[in-house]
């Protein structure tokens, strides 16, 4: 679904999805870094509590320099391409399974989107918190230039869990809904995927952002300990505002459409030499 090209078996996809989603993830991680930190510093360090994206880039920089921008990238480096990876496999052989009557059912009113999407959506999310939930407390603990202890290394697995729900299933549905109405933009090698990526992945964060705030906070040990996601969001209601709730959507925002639209162009361009090699 993530791809034009004609599909085999289902288990042949899932090692393709595996191989070219490495390459997905490594691209993210060294396009979109710098901005991550930005946002995670401004959701969950203390002391940029009332930075904007602007200052708290001058204020790491100054602190920490350029490196500072990439402080903590090494275990998504490393694990985005896992992880990553995984996803794109799961989902795509869980779709390519599901070709049946009940995977090929088309929801109502939806433009024609087939259960399918959303069976490997829902599995594509969970194989990737699994494996992401760790990886992100070692970054958003080097972010914030603090330790972390093996224990803790599934501190908001919950939180994440639903939050790549949440983002995974509305990238796959806008993906999928961009391949089927927009087939003439999709296809096209650099535009299409930099634009269908960029926005559907964008679109998913934006659904999905306070569950994305609440876990840096979270998994960054920022304001009360052991306390229900609701109490917390409520109480960062109060205290700053609704809008709070989206601090550091800003640069979210653009590490988002770069990372996830210039993968997307690496990706589109391996699975098309997959098929010019005759393996699939």
């Amino acid at each position: 679904m993530t791809h034009n090209e004609e599909r085999t078996s289902w288990w042949r996809e899932g090692l393709i999805g595996l191989s070219v989603g490495v390459l997905y993830g490594t691209t993210s991680v060294c396009v979109g870094h710098p901005f991550d930190t930005i946002k995670t510093k401004m959701q969950a360090q203390r002391g940029y509590e009332t930075h904007n994206m602007f200052r708290s880039f001058a204020a790491t920089v100054r602190r920490q320099g350029i490196r500072g921008l990439y402080r903590g990238a090494v275990p998504p480096l490393c694990g985005s391409g896992v992880y990553r990876s995984v996803q794109f496999a799961v989902f795509e052989s869980v779709y390519t399974y599901s070709d049946t009557p009940l995977g090929r059912y088309e929801i109502p009113f939806t433009g024609g989107l087939q259960m399918r999407v959303l069976f490997g959506g829902l599995c594509a999310s969970t194989a990737r918190a699994i494996i992401e939930t760790p990886l992100e407390l070692a970054k958003v603990r080097r972010q914030t230039e603090q330790t972390w202890k093996f224990r803790q290394l599934y501190t908001g697995f919950g939180l994440t869990w639903t939050r790549t729900i949440g983002l995974m299933c509305t990238y796959f549905i806008l993906v999928d809904s961009g391949r089927r109405h927009a087939s003439d933009l999709f296809s096209r090698p650099i535009l299409g995927p930099f634009l269908t990526s960029g926005l559907a992945a964008t679109c998913g964060w934006w659904v999905v952002w306070p569950l994305e705030n609440m876990k840096s906070q979270v998994q960054g040990q920022y304001g009360q300990q052991n306390t229900s996601i609701l109490s917390r969001m409520r109480y960062t209601v109060k205290d700053r505002g609704f809008f709070a709730l989206y601090r550091g959507i800003g640069p979210g925002t653009i590490r988002s459409f770069l990372a996830n639209g210039t993968s997307m162009i690496v990706m589109s361009f391996a699975h098309r030499k997959v098929s010019d090699w005759g393996l699939r």
